[in-house]
């Protein structure tokens, strides 16, 4: 076997060897490279779950990359070629656009679950191309695109293994290619799940059904779902089904931010010897900061990030306020939040269209300006390998000591946003930046409240989950204070394309 297993720590090699055996009763033999048709019927998940550092996304990698040597295709939630009986397959999932592209930045081919869960209808004509692209197929002729343009299409693939990418780099837009969305009916193979301490019941039991085999990679010591007690699902599997990685990965010893996750896992540790660990890493370490105010530029990108709604309403509002934004209207380079699809249930394509672009519940959304129509925004959904669309949108900004939203702007039904330059601490759970600001009063509010969940404190828990999520620097705000900006909103920033696709969210347009 080709793969460097020496440079495991050796909780990972034993995690990988036992995964071996998962997949190799499953008829996938990564150690010999020798892969058998799948057999019908039979259902299999384990668990992989270690805190921040652990070096979990290192051993998803690792397995991913020893399943391709052995002849299993990677699938995503592009395109998917003509199913072969002897053809084993892998998708690689996460349960946002966020989180599956913090994998795809470290060269692991992930999509979101939604995507996994829906496919694309393609034009039969251009269909041809992907097969072509994928390798099943002679180069074709289109009416319409020269040979150069299959060229650059070939070129592209060949570079990020994107089908949709490739063909608009042949000159396609997706409404030419895409016909519709649909539910997948037929099971796939091997499935891997990152961050799955976001899972809740109802997504593990969709998952089920579609994978047969099934690895979670889980943090235990973060939040749970909402409405799940405290329990994530990986918690239910029986001992032989899950393996922790308990050893810190030798590139993150000296890592301050990480040192101070796992200084959490003392659940005697008190709030304020918490608060002088952060300020001493902050005298030795740059990458942790003790910051009085909260810096309104870096919100643009970067939320902040808080525990009580109250708070997250009140920060907003600095924002736009610091940045002088008008009451009736959004600015071009405001964070948003979708918060859902506000469609009939009779539009069930078009919810379909609108969240398999990335527009689903807690997607992270810049506003780019006004779209051609009424009611209509161009948006940058983060994360999302095409990101540039133009949706029906209904903007609703939350007012405090007020139960109804003020709106802004509103199509009659399409996909729904709140403001989101600050984020409670649960949603963000999937995502990283490469700064984070983290509002401490909120953890010290919820320390004093003295809850505990799955017998760790909450603050705790929020701590732990809040300041993994900065990948370079952690700024540990103390005041409520913000600091105005320097520079005025810009989406300079954001790559656009040449035409954003245009998703319709009402009947009619």
């Amino acid at each position: 076997m080709n793969l460097p297993v020496t440079a495991f720590s050796e909780d990972q090699a034993e995690a990988f060897d036992r995964v071996a055996e998962l997949l190799a009763s499953a008829g996938v033999d990564i150690e010999e490279s020798i892969v058998t048709p799948r057999a019908e019927g039979g259902q299999s998940a384990m668990a992989v779950i270690g805190k921040a550092g652990s070096g979990k996304t290192m051993l998803l990698a690792r397995l991913a990359e020893a399943l391709g040597e052995a002849g299993v295709e990677t699938i995503s939630g592009d395109y998917e070629g003509r199913r072969r009986k002897d053809k084993r397959t892998l998708a690689i999932l996460a349960p946002t656009n966020k989180a599956a592209s913090v994998l795809r930045t470290r060269g692991v081919p992930a999509t979101t679950i939604h995507r996994i869960l829906y496919t694309p209808v393609y034009d039969p004509e251009y269909e041809k191309i992907a097969e072509w692209l994928m390798g099943n197929g002679e180069k074709p002729e289109i009416e319409g695109l020269t040979d150069a343009a299959l060229d650059r299409a070939n070129a592209f693939f060949k570079q990020n293994r994107s089908i949709p990418g490739a063909l608009a780099a042949a000159g396609l837009k997706g409404s030419d290619f895409i016909l519709g969305w649909k539910r997948r009916e037929d099971p796939l193979d091997i499935g891997f799940v990152d961050e799955a301490s976001m899972l809740d019941a109802r997504q593990y039991e969709d998952l089920t059904e579609i994978f047969p085999t099934l690895l979670l990679f889980g943090d235990p010591a973060q939040l749970a779902p909402v409405n799940q007690s405290g329990s994530m699902v990986f918690d239910d599997l029986p001992e032989p089904r899950k393996m922790v990685l308990n050893r810190v990965h030798r590139q993150d010893l000296d890592n301050p931010i990480l040192d101070l996750a796992h200084a959490l896992g003392d659940p005697s540790l008190p709030f304020e010897t918490f608060e002088r660990m952060v300020e001493d890493a902050a005298q030795s370490d740059d990458r942790v900061v003790v910051a009085p105010r909260v810096e309104a530029g870096m919100m643009a990108r970067s939320p902040v990030l808080v525990w009580r709604n109250a708070t997250r309403i009140r920060l907003i509002h600095a924002f736009r306020a610091a940045f002088e934004a008008p009451a009736d209207a959004l600015l071009p380079g405001e964070p948003l939040i979708c918060d859902g699809i506000e469609l009939p249930l009779k539009h069930r394509k078009k919810r379909l269209d609108l969240e398999a672009r990335g527009l689903i519940k807690g997607a992270q959304v810049i506003y780019l300006g006004p779209g051609r129509r009424a009611g209509f925004s161009r948006l940058h959904v983060i994360g999302a390998p095409e990101p540039q669309v133009s949706a029906a949108s209904i903007v609703k900004i939350e007012m405090p000591d007020e139960d109804e939203p003020f709106i802004p702007f509103a199509a009659n039904m399409g996909a729904a946003f709140l403001h989101g330059a600050a984020v409670t601490i649960h949603k963000a759970q999937g995502s990283q930046w490469p700064e984070v600001q983290v509002f401490a009063p909120d953890l010290y509010a919820a320390s004093r409240a003295g809850r505990v969940e799955a017998g760790i404190p909450l603050w705790q828990r929020l701590a732990y989950v809040a300041i993994t999520r900065a990948e370079e620097r952690l700024h540990w705000v103390t005041r409520y204070r913000l600091a105005k900006p320097t520079e005025p909103l810009t989406v300079r920033d954001l790559e656009a394309p040449a035409a954003p696709l245009e998703l319709t969210g009402e009947e009619g347009t």
